[in-house]
């Protein structure tokens, strides 16, 4: 009897981490970063504030562990989607832009926004999203448009200058949906902008030859 009584609790305290992450990311996609108070985290966790503390001791702390939990995985999914394709590169990029329409049905589409709102009042929070996030999505993409130009696939161009023509439609789909997308009726269909920007933006990259 005491074995199986142990397991679920610590089932509950493996679990508490990834709970807490949770918690954060509803809390900073609703209040933003400088609004959320850490007690107010271990609140809708279910976990007392000493708790938290034990896992994460600065709100720097659960913001990096949000991004790990969340951005990342996804980051990961779209580095093997890449290293598994053997199809032509406009039909990777479809399946990249594919991946973030996904996750911008999620409340991840919260965490570029409070970034770029309170990026001078939490720096470290800045540099925390351009080291683990940006600088790896910009080696993906950079990596797929140099792949599509060896290949004859895209005419020439500087990788790293058309990354923000690939994923420019992406971030303001995500600004919007927590920004004036909550104040006006004025509606944007993502499935639709992703896939009209697709048609420009191939059309645009194609080979000349």
């Amino acid at each position: 009897m005491q074995a199986t009584g142990s397991q679920p609790r610590r089932r509950r305290k493996d679990a508490r981490p990834s709970e807490i992450a949770d918690a954060a990311l509803a809390l900073f996609s609703e209040r933003g970063f400088a609004a959320t108070r850490l007690e107010d985290v271990a609140l809708r966790a279910g976990v007392s504030k000493g708790t938290l503390y034990l896992y994460f001791p600065t709100k720097e702390d659960l913001f990096r562990a949000v991004l790990r939990q969340g951005l990342l995985p996804n980051l990961e999914a779209m580095e093997q989607a890449v290293a598994a394709h053997h199809g032509s590169t406009p039909d990777l990029l479809r399946q990249i832009a594919t991946h973030l329409l996904v996750v911008l049905d999620t409340d991840l589409t919260a965490i570029p926004k409070l970034v770029l709102a309170e990026s001078g009042n939490f720096p470290a929070i800045a540099r925390l999203y351009a080291d683990e996030v940006v600088k790896r999505a910009m080696a993906l993409l950079t990596g797929i448009l140099r792949r599509g130009i060896e290949r004859g696939e895209l005419r020439p161009v500087d990788p790293q200058s058309a990354i923000p023509s690939f994923i420019g439609p992406f971030l303001m789909m995500a600004l919007w949906k927590h920004s004036l997308g909550q104040h006006t009726e004025i509606a944007l269909n993502p499935k639709a902008v992703m896939e009209t920007h697709m048609d420009l933006l191939l059309h645009g990259l194609e080979s000349r030859s």
